[in-house]
């Protein structure tokens, strides 16, 4: 099966952006737990920091090309005619909004991981890098609650 065939299958998609959503969050609770203790690696923050916003981005960009093409044609009419109508207009609404702000988050937590411990105190940004960092776990962890509510009512289907 050809690349391009395999990433327009839907189901491909939903796995990908899933996946790697999973792996963002899972590598910024990482950076959140070197930032935490006093054993604080530079090397696995940095590498934490990469890993999840490149993970974000990725899932981005698989959820972005679902929504384009099938979301809006497919599952959205499903949802609106459904038993649930409020799931696309609260919780998708709300996903697609802090789904552009958790990019630019991630991206300044990953460039003040390159910053050392030194450099973070001198700085006093120590507390607020692993707020930031912790506040990218929550939103990643708030859009997948959202994503759930929206696929349930998908299955509910039309009334």
């Amino acid at each position: 099966m050809p690349l391009i065939e395999l990433l327009n299958n839907k189901p491909v998609l939903i796995g990908l952006h899933l996946g790697f959503a999973i792996a963002g969050i899972d590598a910024f609770f990482w950076l959140y737990w070197e930032l935490a203790t006093d054993f604080r690696s530079k090397k696995r923050a940095v590498l934490a920091a990469i890993s999840g916003t490149t993970a974000f981005v990725l899932s981005w960009l698989a959820g972005g090309y679902y929504y384009v093409f099938y979301y809006g044609k497919l599952v959205k009419p499903v949802i609106q005619k459904g038993l649930a109508p409020w799931a696309h207009a609260i919780f998708m609404e709300a996903k697609e909004h802090i789904f552009l702000l958790i990019i630019p988050l991630a991206v300044t937590a990953a460039i003040a991981a390159f910053l050392n411990k030194e450099e973070l105190q001198a700085l006093n940004l120590q507390k607020p890098l692993k707020y930031l960092t912790g506040l990218v776990v929550f939103f990643g962890l708030l859009i997948g609650l959202f994503g759930f509510i929206i696929s349930a009512a998908a299955r509910w289907g039309i009334k």
